[in-house]
């Protein structure tokens, strides 16, 4: 049996509008909604923000959590702190678009911009307590997460 030839690759994507800097998007039912209709019934789905600024994490949905988190991002990659990317005199090879957000990348950087989840029987395998997450670094904007479900 050629396995290959049933394999299904489902390619979708979720459009965001973040309203401020750092934003939590909880993305897990539309990620679940993506994969029940890709028809993939065991496989994995990745979901990727293809945005220098942006990341996607695993963990749990608690808004004092989230603070958490915000509060350690802000920790180790702090807006104040001078970073050469936003030094726009200098750069010579790409325009700048007028925002300092050095740290926006870095944060991104720490965090990757993508998260790989399997799927069985049709569904996620996470657990109850675990959420998919966007998350904008350098808001307010609109952005677009990735989502490939690949299985039979």
């Amino acid at each position: 049996m050629n396995l290959m030839n049933n394999i299904k690759i489902h390619k979708q994507k979720i459009d965001l509008e973040s309203k401020n800097q750092i934003e939590f998007f909880d993305i897990t039912e539309k990620v679940q909604e993506i994969v029940e209709a890709s028809g993939v019934r065991d496989g994995s789905v990745v979901v990727f923000a293809p945005h220098t600024t942006m990341g996607v994490i695993i963990n749990h949905n608690e808004p004092m959590l989230i603070q958490d988190f915000m509060r350690v991002l802000y920790k180790l990659a702090p807006m104040d702190d001078r970073y050469s990317h936003d030094l726009f005199e200098l750069r010579r090879s790409s325009k700048s678009d007028g925002r300092s957000n050095g740290h926006s990348h870095c944060k991104s950087f720490l965090i990757g911009v993508s998260q790989t989840v399997p799927i069985e029987k049709g569904k996620l395998l996470i657990t109850e307590k675990q959420s998919i997450f966007a998350v904008e670094f350098d808001g307010a904007r609109k952005r677009d997460v990735t989502i490939q479900v690949m299985g039979i």
